[in-house]
C-alpha cells in the first residue's frame, strides 16, 4: 500500500505527496533551522517521526474523502516511548504530539485530556499503525545529548526552540505542496545585512555632514561613533544609556548592523513597547537607501493595503520572522517566547541575532523575572546579542541576598557609552521644578498655571478623565487633547497636527496628554508639566522639553501632584517623591540616580510581584512543565476587564458597512486602527442603551453607532460624562 501525507482535491493519487517525501523534507528543514543552536539531530528525528500516524489506513481513506476522525499526531510519540529512555521520550512526545495542538502541560490537573501525560498512557494503541512504517524510518539512532543542556541551558526553553523548528518546517513543506504560489513568494530574496551596512554608513555620514552645527548634534555624532566602535566587541549583554534626544534610534542600528556583520548574526530585531514608536522607527529605517524592503513591521496596526509598510511577501514573513530587520512589539516578542502554538514558529529565527530592547525601562514588572530570564537564555545559548536601550536603565543584573533574590538577572552588562554620566550632564536641556512643593492641587490650578506660562506647554497626566477635564479648561483654539480614548488613527492624525502647529505657529499651543507621548514621540516643547509618577516616567516626559536644545536657556519641566491619583501610580510616585527633594534635583536624571531608584523600586515590589503569574515555576522542575498554562498566563496586557469597540472615526463606518461584501480578515485588520478598549461595564451600558451594536455575523464585535459619544476633540466620552457636545457630532 502507498501512503500519502497530503492530497489535492480532484487530482489523481500520483500527484499526492508521498509520506516518505514529506517526512524527509520536514526533517531536513527542521534540522537546518536548529543547527544554529545545536539541536539539529533532535529536530531531524522529530521531523521524521512527526506524522507517523498517517500510516494508519483510516487516515489514507480520509485523504480519499471519507469522513473519519483520525488522530495522527500520537504514533510518533508512542514510537519514541518504545525506543528511548523516559526523559528523552517525553521530549519527543511533547514535540510530536503537540505539532498540531500545541505544547501541552504534562499533568492533567489544569488542562485535562489535553495534557501530555494522558496521551502517553497507552502507547500500544499505535502498534498496528507503526507496523506500516518502513524500517529505515523507524530504526533511527538516538540523538546525542544536546550541548546546550550540558552547558546549563534551560530544558523547557530548549524544548520550545525545538518545537519552533518542527512547527515551521511542517508548515513550510505542507505549504510548498498545497500552495506553490504562496511558497514561491517566500523565496523572494531579502538583502543581506552585509549589503545594508555600506548603504547605512553612507547615509549616516551624509546626515552628520549636513546636520546643523549645534551642541546636541555634536553629541549625537559622538554617540554614533561610540556605537560603531563598541560593535567590534565580542557578543555580550549590552546597554546603550543615552538621554532622550541623543540619537539612540539610528545609533543603536549602527551598532546592531556593524556587530551583526562582524560576528555573523543573521538578523536585527527591534523590540519596542508601543505601536506608535514602531511605526515611527520603521519609517526612519525605510528612509535609508536599500532598506525599503528589508524592514518588517509586525504589529496589529499595519493595514493590508499599505504596500509601503506591508506586502504579500512581508505578510508571510510575519509568520516566522524571515526578514533581515524586524520591528515588533514587546507584547509580540515576549508572548511568542512563552507561547505554545503557532506564535512559536518564529522563535528559531531569533537565534543568532542582535535584539534591541528599546525603552528597556518599560519591561513590565509583573513579568520581569521570566522576561529577563528569556533574554539571558537567548544570549547564553542561542547566539543572541541583546542591547538594553534607554535613557533610564533599569537594574537587571543578578541579585541574590537574604532579603531580595533576582536570580534571573544578567551576570554582567556591558555599557556602550564610555561615560553615561558625563553624556547626561552634557545633554542637560531642562531644569526640574516642584509645583506647590508637591502638595496636591486642583485641575483648575494647573490650568491657570499653564496659561501663565505664556508659551507652548505639554502637560502629561495619569488619568484619561484628568486629560479631558484639563483640556476643557484651556482655550479650545489653542488646545489639543490626546489620550487612548482616541483610536490609533485619530491619535496619529492628532500628532501630525501637533508637529505642524509647533513648527508654524507663534501663538502658545497647549497639548494635554496621557503618558502615551512619553516614549518615542519626538515632541519638543519649551515647558512640560508632568503629574507625579515613577521617576522614569518623569525623565521620559522631560525628554519632550527643549529636545533639540535650541532654547537660549534651559527648558522647564514642572512636576505636580493632582488631587486624584490612580492606584497603579501611587507606589512608584511615592518613591519618586524621595528623589525630587530640592537638594537632589541637580542630579535627578544621572544614571546613578536611576540605578538607585530601580533597586528600591524592585525591592519595594518584592520577588513575587516580579513574576506575578508564577511563570517560572510553571516552566521549571523535573520535566513536568506546564507549557499551555504558562502561555495562557503570560499576557503582558491584561484585557480581561476591557472589550474592544470600533469607533465612528475616519473610514471606520464605511469599512464596517463593507464587512459583508469584502475579505473580512483584511477589513478587520484595517479596523484595528479605529478600535479602542473600554471597561466591560461601560460596554454593557452602551449596548443596553442602544449606543453600540453587534455586527451581523461577527459575534462579540461591536461598533459605536453614536457620533455624539465620539468626537474629533476628545475621542470617546461615556454617556454619563457627556456635559458638552462637539458641534460636528450633532450634524445629521
Amino acid at each position: 500500500m502507498n501512503y500519502y501525507a497530503h492530497s489535492k482535491k480532484e487530482q489523481p493519487k500520483k500527484e499526492w505527496q508521498p509520506m516518505e517525501q514529506h517526512l524527509q523534507n520536514v526533517a531536513k528543514l527542521a534540522a537546518e533551522s536548529a543547527s544554529p543552536f545545536g539541536g539539529e539531530q533532535w529536530t531531524y528525528l522529530a521531523g521524521l517521526w512527526h506524522d507517523l500516524g498517517k500510516y494508519n489506513p483510516d487516515f489514507q481513506r480520509k485523504l480519499e474523502g471519507e469522513t473519519l476522525k483520525v488522530v495522527h499526531s500520537e504514533a510518533g510519540g508512542h514510537l519514541a516511548q518504545s525506543r528511548m529512555h523516559e526523559k528523552m521520550a517525553k521530549v519527543f512526545c511533547w514535540l510530536i504530539m503537540g505539532h498540531h495542538t500545541g505544547l501541552a502541560d504534562f499533568g492533567s490537573d489544569k488542562t485535562g485530556a489535553r495534557a501530555l501525560e494522558p496521551k502517553m498512557r497507552n502507547p500500544d494503541v499505535s502498534d498496528a499503525t507503526l507496523k506500516n512504517v518502513p524500517d529505515e524510518i523507524k530504526e533511527q539512532a538516538h540523538p546525542a545529548p544536546p550541548k546546550i543542556l550540558k552547558d546549563g541551558g534551560d530544558v523547557a526553553f530548549f524544548i520550545r526552540m525545538l518545537f519552533s523548528c518542527l512547527l515551521d518546517a511542517d508548515f513550510l513543506d505542507t505549504e510548498a505542496f498545497m500552495d506553490e504560489g504562496r511558497a514561491d513568494l517566500r523565496n523572494d530574496e531579502y538583502p543581506e545585512l552585509k549589503e545594508l551596512l555600506p548603504a547605512f554608513d553612507s547615509y549616516m555620514d551624509e546626515l552628520c555632514r549636513t546636520a546643523d552645527s549645534t551642541p546636541v548634534n555634536t553629541i549625537r555624532a559622538d554617540v554614533l561613533t561610540q556605537c560603531r566602535t563598541a560593535a567590534e566587541k565580542d557578543s555580550a549583554v549590552f546597554s546603550l544609556t543615552v538621554p532622550t534626544g541623543g540619537g539612540k534610534t539610528l545609533s543603536s542600528l549602527a551598532f546592531a548592523l556593524r556587530h551583526a556583520v562582524k560576528h555573523g548574526k543573521r538578523r536585527i530585531i527591534y523590540v519596542i513597547p508601543y505601536t506608535n514608536i514602531i511605526e515611527q522607527t520603521a519609517e526612519v529605517f525605510r528612509k535609508i537607501p536599500r532598506f525599503g524592503n528589508a524592514v518588517l513591521e509586525h504589529h496589529s496596526s499595519v493595514a493590508d493595503d499599505d504596500e509601503k509598510r506591508e506586502t504579500r511577501r512581508s505578510r508571510l514573513a510575519t509568520e516566522n520572522w524571515d526578514a533581515p530587520i524586524i520591528v515588533t512589539t514587546a507584547v509580540q516578542f515576549f508572548e511568542s517566547l512563552h507561547a505554545c502554538k503557532g506564535q512559536c514558529r518564529k522563535l528559531h529565527n531569533i537565534t543568532n541575532s542582535v535584539v534591541i530592547f528599546d525603552e528597556a525601562q518599560c519591561l513590565p514588572p509583573p513579568f520581569l523575572r521570566p522576561s529577563v530570564f528569556a533574554i539571558r537564555e537567548l544570549h547564553r545559548h542561542y547566539g543572541v546579542t541583546p542591547v538594553l536601550c534607554t535613557a533610564t536603565q533599569p537594574v537587571l543584573t543578578k541579585t541574590e541576598s537574604f532579603d531580595f533574590n533576582f536570580k534571573e538577572g544578567f551576570d554582567c552588562i556591558t555599557e556602550i557609552i564610555e561615560n553615561p554620566a558625563s553624556l547626561t550632564t552634557n545633554l542637560q536641556r531642562v531644569n526640574v521644578e516642584r509645583f506647590h512643593d508637591l502638595s496636591p492641587v486642583t485641575i483648575e490650578t494647573i490650568a491657570d498655571s499653564i496659561l501663565d506660562e505664556n508659551q507652548s506647554v505639554l502637560c502629561i497626566v495619569n488619568r484619561k478623565d484628568d486629560c479631558r477635564t484639563l483640556a476643557q479648561r484651556l482655550p479650545e483654539e489653542q488646545t489639543i487633547h490626546l489620550s487612548t480614548n482616541m483610536c490609533a488613527e485619530h491619535r496619529f492624525q492628532t500628532l501630525e497636527t501637533i508637529f505642524q502647529r509647533l513648527e508654524k505657529e507663534n501663538a502658545p499651543l497647549y497639548v494635554i496628554s496621557t503618558s502615551l507621548v512619553e516614549a518615542g514621540v519626538d515632541l519638543d516643547f519649551p515647558v512640560v508639566y508632568r503629574a507625579l509618577a515613577g521617576l522614569d516616567s518623569i525623565a521620559q516626559a522631560a525628554g519632550r522639553c527643549n529636545r533639540e536644545g535650541k532654547l537660549p536657556t534651559l527648558g522647564k519641566t514642572v512636576v505636580f501632584v493632582p488631587e486624584n491619583q490612580p492606584d497603579y501610580v501611587q507606589s512608584p510616585a511615592s518613591l519618586a517623591r524621595e528623589y525630587l527633594q530640592e537638594d537632589r534635583l541637580e542630579n535627578i536624571f544621572l544614571p546613578e540616580t536611576f540605578e538607585s531608584y530601580f533597586k528600591q523600586r524592585f525591592f519595594q515590589l518584592g520577588e513575587s510581584e516580579l513574576d506575578k503569574k508564577n511563570i517560572r515555576p510553571l516552566l521549571s522542575g523535573n520535566l513536568d512543565f506546564s507549557f499551555r498554562t504558562a502561555a495562557q498566563e503570560f499576557r503582558l496586557i491584561e484585557n480581561g476587564w476591557q472589550l474592544p469597540l470600533i469607533v465612528p472615526f475616519g473610514d471606520a463606518p464605511k469599512i464596517v458597512d463593507n464587512l459583508l461584501d469584502w475579505d473580512a480578515r483584511s477589513l478587520f485588520r484595517k479596523l484595528q486602527r479605529y478600535t479602542i478598549n473600554i471597561p466591560k461595564n461601560v460596554m454593557r451600558k452602551l449596548i443596553d442603551e442602544g449606543h453600540a451594536r453587534e455586527l451581523p455575523d461577527y459575534p462579540g464585535t461591536y461598533f459605536l453607532d453614536n457620533n455624539i459619544l465620539y468626537g474629533t476633540i476628545y475621542g470617546f466620552t461615556p454617556p454619563d460624562q457627556i456635559d458638552c457636545y462637539e458641534p460636528e457630532t450633532t450634524i445629521i
